[in-house]
């Protein structure tokens, strides 16, 4: 086989396998389960937030998707 071949091969090979431990393991569960890990930490403070901002922006869903208001950003 020429040298290109080769290095086309052990480059696809690479990229392969740098994908293969992508995801959670069990053990890291319990880390990511913490309450500092997470996006929102008061559930009821995002929720008033989220009434906060479709109140004023007249949007449907407030922050989730864009649209709504008066259009003067």
């Amino acid at each position: 086989m020429s040298k290109s071949v080769v290095v086309s091969l052990v480059c696809a090979l690479m990229i392969c396998g740098g994908c293969a431990s992508m995801g959670v393991e069990p053990w890291e569960r319990d880390v990511l389960a913490r309450d500092e890990m997470q996006l929102t930490t008061d559930p009821v403070e995002a929720a008033l937030d989220d009434h906060i901002y479709f109140s004023k922006e007249a949007s449907s869903g407030g922050r989730g998707f864009g649209g709504g208001g008066c259009g003067c950003n």
